[in-house]
């Protein structure tokens, strides 16, 4: 039986506490795994100045079937060069372009919208992550005076929107929601009204390829429309997929729905190749080091992990026991509950133990 590899990452901050939890748990389901630590972050950064050694990504994607990553960035790096390098680097260099981000309501009492259910937020986010302003392309002219000039370029490839896009359309064919019901619609988002070439671009493709899957039904939203209907009626989405700068903004309202950055997943796939798994609510500063960080979300992170590696089984085992956690409120006084990191992270193996 293959041993799945792991590269895992705590990073800095918060990554360092919660990341620990998710593998107590990962281990706890009894997963064919095995687990390796790399000290990539500030630490190491502040000791020897390295961000990234040497080959270190196609180390990565030679020696691993995946990597799982905790938080980048700390005020002892005022620049966050390690976190760009590393973080970015990653996505990047790894093509890892679908970032998969679940929109999932465990319990009423999470969500600040009234009269909202779990069955009622049940969606994900599919975020184009390898283009973008996120390619850091253009430049500072005259910087420092009054007739500074700063340029941010918009980065959209034929290549890059049409993959995602077949990645959403297949992603929404064979995924399905947690009541066991099909997925059957595909919204794309973007701002094509004041962006018209990049807009051009998506709403061309979008219609190109959505030809191909005529069993799935398709709706546009403007970003801005986006974030207000998210708002009123969550019901309604089902896979929602952007570009790289709208898909991180809005994937943060959405985790608001489902109880806070705490609780929110996400994976960095490339299919077929190694791929990151990461939770988005970044290194936390000022909470670090006091076990107050919730670490569902890196929990939550590994279970998507497990699933990818084909462990759905250990996987459903993780989801049910943080299901479980959130009901008896065994969890950080985030989302209602008493206990500090650790002892939240031992409560989940505790219960995958029973």
């Amino acid at each position: 039986m293959h041993r799945n590899r792991i590269a895992v990452l705590p990073g800095d901050g918060i990554g360092k506490e919660v990341i620990p939890q998710a593998v107590r748990v990962i281990q706890a389901t009894g997963a064919n795994v095995e687990i390796t630590e790399l000290d990539w972050g500030c630490d190491r950064y502040l000791r020897d100045r390295v961000t990234v050694p040497l080959e270190g990504f196609a180390m990565l994607a030679r020696e691993f079937d995946a990597i799982l990553v905790g938080a980048f960035g700390d005020p002892r790096v005022p620049t966050n060069i390690h976190a760009k390098e590393i973080l970015l680097g990653m996505r990047f260099k790894m093509d890892l372009y679908a970032n998969v981000r679940p929109v999932r309501l465990l319990d009423a009492s999470l969500c600040p919208l009234k009269n909202i259910e779990p069955k009622d937020i049940d969606f994900v986010v599919l975020r184009e992550n390898t283009e973008g302003v996120y390619t850091d392309a253009g430049g500072v002219f005259k910087q420092g005076t009054s007739d500074e000039i700063a340029i941010q370029e918009d980065i959209n490839t034929r290549k890059g929107v049409e993959r995602i896009l077949r990645y959403a359309f297949e992603y929404c064919e064979r995924s399905k929601k947690l009541d066991g019901s099909p997925r059957s619609k595909v919204l794309m988002c973007d701002k094509s009204n004041a962006m018209t070439h990049a807009g051009g671009l998506w709403q061309r493709t979008f219609k190109e390829v959505a030809r191909d899957h005529p069993q799935i039904k398709t709706e546009h939203m403007y970003v801005d429309a986006l974030c207000m209907q998210m708002v009123r009626d969550p019901r309604q989405f089902d896979v929602i997929v952007t570009n790289n700068m709208f898909g991180d903004i809005i994937t943060d309202l959405a985790a608001g729905l489902q109880g806070g950055l705490g609780m929110a997943a996400s994976g960095n796939i490339h299919p077929g190749k190694t791929s990151m798994f990461e939770p988005v609510h970044g290194s936390a500063p000022p909470i670090a080091g006091k076990n107050m960080a919730n670490p569902f979300g890196a929990i939550l992170t590994a279970a998507m992990m497990l699933a990818h590696l084909g462990l759905a089984v250990e996987a459903d085992k993780v989801e049910a026991a943080i299901l479980e956690a959130v009901r008896q409120r065994k969890t950080t006084q985030d989302i209602g509950g008493t206990l500090g990191t650790k002892e939240a992270g031992e409560a989940l193996a505790n219960f995958i133990a029973k």
